[in-house]
């Protein structure tokens, strides 16, 4: 089981280090990075070309703890991001999956930013 765990993050990895070789975040169009645990979902928004987290949500967060880890949960995740990028007049964003595959949490998550008006 451990071996198979050690693979399964490898290939996660690999996939993470294909990815950000081809996207970038800057001011104008920042990167939107997809974190997902055992016991939370996590967002930051990023300007590579400083190195500054522009905007971050996460389930840890004092007033997002009803949040739960499911689907319906990562969207409104996703909604909160939206609105607080709004809020920055940051309208566009490069979407960074970090390697995890998409569907379920990181698709609701992309879902929800993008019905709070968000464009990718």
């Amino acid at each position: 089981m451990i071996r198979k765990m050690l693979e399964k993050d490898r290939k996660r990895l690999k996939r993470k280090i294909h990815i950000r070789k081809c996207i970038a975040g800057t001011l104008e169009r920042p990167r939107m990075s997809v974190v997902r645990s055992n016991r939370a979902l996590s967002i930051q928004v990023i300007d590579d070309s400083r190195g500054h987290t522009v905007v971050s949500a996460s389930t840890l967060e004092k007033e997002l703890k009803n949040i739960r880890r499911t689907v319906e949960g990562a969207g409104q995740l996703g909604e909160i991001m939206g609105k607080r990028l709004l809020e920055k007049n940051i309208a566009t964003v490069v979407f960074d999956r970090n390697g995890y595959l998409y569907h379920g949490l990181v698709k609701a998550m992309a879902d929800g930013a993008r019905k709070a008006g968000l464009r990718f």
